[in-house]
């Protein structure tokens, strides 16, 4: 009697953890893109670790995108966790530092 709710929940964890896996990719990518110059002036961990950081949140995520490990396991919610420590802290931290070539804009906006 159960089964149809537990396969609702299975479904809907799986769903979490492909959402989950979708933003590792996107903060795997955008570290990819920073210049390692905007890491170091931005006062944070070097593009190098931040790489290795999140490719491993990246295999994190993959495994419990793909259910090798259940999303209530804690390798897919602490590579979850470094995806958004990256997304809300160092990527606003470098994207001010990552622009190419001279302009005269400041923080918001020209001037």
């Amino acid at each position: 009697m159960l089964q149809p709710a537990q396969s609702f929940v299975g479904i809907v964890f799986w769903v979490v953890a492909i959402a989950a896996f979708i933003v590792e990719i996107w903060a795997f990518a955008d570290a990819v893109i920073r210049p390692a110059s905007a890491y170091a002036a931005a006062g944070k961990l070097t593009k190098q670790l931040w790489l290795i950081i999140l490719g491993v949140a990246l295999l994190f995520g993959l495994a419990g995108a793909v259910r090798f490990v259940s999303i209530i396991q804690m390798l897919p919610v602490i590579g979850f966790i470094a995806a958004a420590v990256y997304l809300a802290d160092v990527r606003p931290a470098v994207r001010q530092y990552g622009r190419r070539g001279g302009s005269s804009s400041g923080p918001y906006g020209p001037w």
